[in-house]
């Protein structure tokens, strides 16, 4: 009967050692797509975060069934908006969902997105989560959340093992878009980088009125790197 030690380094041995069969990717792959073993997607794609903001204060101060339902309200309407622009919606971490876009459009789609979640967010759930939820107004938690998106290269691959594994994807755009996930800037809610910029089209960059919906170019650094990026407040209306 093999141990474990020995069956954990045959496997890492196995991944370490075996070229990837990488093929190219034209839309965001499901799970199936992909090989466990050493199967790889290349995608040229926009990622986005979305992050409730606070949700360590949430679940200390809250009631679980309280802050479960904040939680869930915040990433159900999230996860409606990013499927509604044709994000797809490809993993969770607690109270974050992560999105790509791809296609002619997913910079301008991606960006479209974020700003839809600021309105879902400020006009839908926290007007209803403090009218259902006496608890959340009368002890001053504000529902805030940020969104943080960058554009590039990722290399899509199957992590864990047979029957318990999951899409992963490696790339500086899903690193940086986390990382922009978890700004707290007074009442910004967007941030995006440069490239996503560039490759919006300008329906995503100016309002009606034709007022710029962006401030920036400025430089921040995320992760010991120094990006430029640009931020936003406003919404978009669903």
């Amino acid at each position: 009967m093999v141990g474990l030690a020995e069956d954990v380094e045959k496997a890492v041995t196995s991944v370490v050692c075996s070229d990837w069969n990488t093929r190219n990717g034209i839309v965001v792959p499901e799970t199936e797509d992909v090989s466990l073993s050493n199967g790889a997607v290349e995608v040229d794609a926009v990622y986005l975060y979305a992050d409730l903001a606070d949700s360590t204060s949430l679940a200390r101060d809250f009631a679980r069934t309280t802050a479960a339902k904040v939680i869930r309200a915040y990433l159900d309407a999230t996860c409606r908006v990013i499927r509604a622009r044709g994000g797809k919606i490809r993993s969770f971490d607690g109270d974050r969902v992560m999105a790509v876009f791809m296609g002619s459009t997913k910079n301008t789609e991606a960006a479209k997105c974020a700003l839809q979640i600021n309105h879902a967010v400020e006009k839908v759930v926290r007007p209803r989560v403090e009218a259902n939820l006496s608890s959340i107004k009368t002890q001053g938690f504000e529902i805030k959340h940020c969104v943080g998106i960058d554009s590039g290269k990722a290399l899509i691959v199957r992590g864990g093992v047979q029957g318990n594994n999951d899409l992963v994807s490696i790339g500086r755009a899903p690193n940086v878009a986390a990382k922009l996930s978890d700004v707290r800037n007074g009442n910004y809610r967007t941030y995006i980088t440069k490239d996503v910029y560039n490759g919006m089209l300008d329906s995503a960059k100016t309002s009606s009125d034709g007022r710029s919906m962006w401030e920036g170019p400025f430089t921040r650094e995320v992760g010991g790197e120094k990006i430029t990026v640009y931020k936003s407040f406003w919404t978009w209306t669903l």
